[in-house]
């Protein structure tokens, strides 16, 4: 039996793909900040694990608790709308700490093990805002397309030791918890003189005739976990396809 180590599970996009491995009787293994055992059905092919990305002994026991890992799906991220001028640096750093140099941090953690069995599929989930420019999303699209980069180019280097990495780019998902985790970060991030396009943004988010829904990612996170084939970057999702298409 196969073993999927997902991060980020304890709602939307994470959630959704560890249901969807656990009904394809994958053992899995379920991080989230603060483990809840409620969320996922009850099965003896479930491990639910506490996991901060950003603390390096959380990584390191998370990952000896799970044994041999066959996947490592990186979805674990934080939401960020605002424009540049009213970001504090330490708002940037809190969101490339966990989307960016956490998902490093963890691929670090578990390519030794994969190396050695000359056998592993890395998967970073990312995001089709990478594809084309959007205001307001300044910071969080550097931190989503630094992985991208990052992942492109592991691929080259794992390739030698029949290792994947492959990257999984979700559209808008209006179902996640990504506006409500974002939201915190927003009170200060949109200086007046920004209100007008602010205004405009979010006018466009009312928009629902194409949206990605958590199942389409799990889908794709599947293609890429059981498919050699695969292509580096899947859209997952009606609009994130729309995207890909015009890039």
């Amino acid at each position: 039996m196969k073993t999927v180590f997902i991060t980020g599970c304890s709602s939307g996009f994470g959630l959704e793909i560890a249901a969807y491995f656990l009904q394809r009787d994958w053992k899995v293994v379920a991080t989230m900040r603060t483990p809840r055992t409620d969320l996922l059905p009850s099965s003896p092919h479930l491990h639910v694990l506490p996991l901060d990305v950003t603390d390096p002994t959380s990584i390191a026991q998370a990952v000896a608790a799970a044994g041999p890992i066959d996947v490592l799906v990186n979805n674990a991220g934080i939401g960020a709308l605002g424009a540049v001028e009213g970001m504090e640096m330490a708002q940037v750093r809190e969101i490339f700490e966990t989307n960016t140099f956490g998902s490093i941090a963890l691929t670090q953690a578990v390519l030794p093990q994969m190396r050695q069995r000359r056998a592993g599929v890395v998967i970073n989930v990312t995001s089709t805002v990478t594809l084309r420019s959007l205001p307001l999303l300044s910071v969080y699209t550097a931190s989503k397309a630094a992985v991208n980069a990052f992942t492109e180019s592991l691929a080259l280097e794992l390739a030698a030791f029949d290792v994947r990495a492959r990257l999984v780019l979700p559209g808008r998902a209006p179902g996640t918890r990504f506006a409500d985790n974002a939201r915190p970060r927003m009170a200060s991030t949109i200086p007046e003189p920004y209100a007008p396009l602010a205004a405009a943004v979010f006018e466009n988010f009312q928009d629902v005739s194409q949206i990605t829904h958590a199942e389409d990612v799990a889908e794709a996170v599947w293609q890429a976990a059981t498919d050699p084939a695969a292509p580096m970057r899947i859209p997952a999702g009606e609009d994130a396809r729309a995207w890909a298409a015009e890039a």
